[in-house]
């Protein structure tokens, strides 16, 4: 296999991102019901273990200065609040799905004849209803198109040229077969579809193959032009598939987010109420577990399940924000550092 040039970038998100592979894990992979759980176990560690070495304990505080109900106070205000930023998640998701029917017709005509065009493309009758099926052909017809533009130029006179487009049309056909590899069989819904998605790097790929045709316009065959500029054609249909895709997956999260905080925000709003109510007595809670007061326990408990909502809001807006600042721009632009010198040759 012809082996890649050092300024191209890599195929897949994980490598092109660098860094702790762990952080990338809990940022896009990792089950958001974790995400959640991990920073609020810390939180409640971190409670616990202050209160334990705490010169001034927390039973002659709440004696002298009732810090439990102005905490819980504080925390029934928050839950209420943010019960109320659901309601406004839930608009921005029912504005893309709400307007008059001219708009909706508009929007059901780009759908159809973008799908035509694909399916045009991709010289099939139809093209896939469900979308990571969608994407599987797209990336599909795009590995075929790399395979044919290779043996194309098997008898290259240019060698240089042979082996650039080879290496170029081998690594594109090689990213192609993973991804379809990666979306058989996934449902829309998970993040593993878009995840998928996030490691074909179709940037690159449009421009590198702009830079090969303007660089070996005279050295390739008319054949071979042809099949480069179909291949381009193909690439560019994978910008906006993705971009809807990943449109409609962060509506999905955005509900599923608004359903669980709604779901979480009953028992940690009778949690942080029942503490104001009956926690404003500390000696009803007596004795100690693992050497520390009990009262430290029931207050970090309950100061525990009225975070629930808020860390729920952290750990799906933590992969939203992240794959959104991935995938900033559509198209050849591309806004991460990359090993490339700066001085670019543009003859």
């Amino acid at each position: 296999m012809p082996a890649k040039s050092d300024d191209t970038p890599s195929d897949t998100l994980r490598e092109r991102a660098g860094g702790n592979r762990v952080k990338l894990w809990l940022l896009l992979d990792a089950d958001r019901r974790l995400v959640a759980g991990i920073p609020l176990l810390l939180v409640a560690a971190a409670l616990v273990a202050l209160g334990a070495v705490d010169p001034a304990p927390l039973r002659a505080s709440a004696n002298a200065k009732d810090p439990i109900e102005t905490l819980f106070q504080a925390l029934t205000t928050a839950l209420i609040t943010g019960v109320t930023l659901v309601v406004s998640l839930n608009q921005l998701v029912l504005s893309q799905e709400l307007g008059p029917l001219g708009d909706q017709r508009d929007r059901m005509q780009g759908t159809v004849q973008f799908r035509r065009d694909v399916a045009s493309a991709l010289d099939v009758p139809a093209s896939p209803p469900e979308p990571s099926a969608f994407l599987r052909s797209l990336v599909d017809g795009i590995g075929t198109r790399a395979r044919r533009l290779d043996d194309l130029v098997d008898d290259c006179e240019d060698a240089d040229a042979c082996e650039r487009v080879s290496a170029y049309a081998t690594s594109l056909a090689e990213n192609a077969d993973e991804v379809t590899e990666a979306l058989e069989g996934e449902q829309f819904g998970t993040f593993d579809v878009l995840s998928a998605a996030l490691n074909f790097n179709y940037s690159w790929k449009i421009y590198e193959a702009q830079r090969i045709s303007g660089e070996y316009e005279t050295a390739l065959s008319e054949e071979a032009l042809d099949a480069l500029d179909a291949l381009v054609e193909t690439l560019r249909f994978f910008g906006p598939a993705r971009e809807h895709i990943k449109t409609l997956y962060f509506q999905w999260e955005l509900v599923n987010l608004s359903r669980g905080i709604l779901l979480s925000a009953v028992p940690a709003l009778v949690v942080s109420i029942g503490g104001v109510l009956y926690l404003d007595n500390p000696e009803t809670i007596t004795g100690t577990f693992l050497g520390v007061d009990a009262l430290v326990w029931v207050v970090v408990a309950a100061a525990a399940v009225s975070l629930v909502p808020f860390m729920l809001l952290f750990s799906y807006v933590l992969r939203i924000a992240t794959v959104a600042k991935r995938t900033l721009s559509i198209g050849p632009f591309i806004l991460r550092p990359t090993d490339r010198d700066e001085s670019i040759d543009w003859e």
